[in-house]
């Protein structure tokens, strides 16, 4: 099971960078580099002992788009934002930020 594990983080382990930005494209002389917020997990189980014997595993992942940075010739580049995408991926840490500023506020009037 551990040289599993081993060979499963080798094979992942350049997965990030590719997950999160893309292969740049040429568009009418303009570089687009694709940025999205990408994760991933694995899992497994095995049972030894009495009883039934088992194991499994699983995997899985998700990507939000959140936009592409457009580079011209000349250096510029710019950020175009996927405002859905960025959305999504906000949503969290405003709920998270809400609810600690509600304890604050409670613990404030105490």
């Amino acid at each position: 099971m551990a040289d599993f594990v081993l060979e499963l983080a080798e094979n992942v382990a350049g997965v990030g960078v590719k997950t999160s930005y893309g292969d740049p494209v040429e568009v009418d002389g303009s570089t687009v580099i694709p940025v999205a917020l990408g994760w991933y997990g694995f899992g497994g189980g095995n049972s030894e002992g009495e009883g039934p014997q088992g194991s499994g595993g699983g995997g899985g992942g998700a990507s939000i788009p959140l936009g592409a940075y457009i580079g011209r010739g000349g250096g510029d580049v710019r950020f175009e934002p996927n405002l859905i995408g960025l959305v999504l991926a906000a949503t969290p840490l405003i709920w998270v930020t809400g609810k600690a500023l509600k304890w604050v506020i409670r613990a404030l009037k105490r």
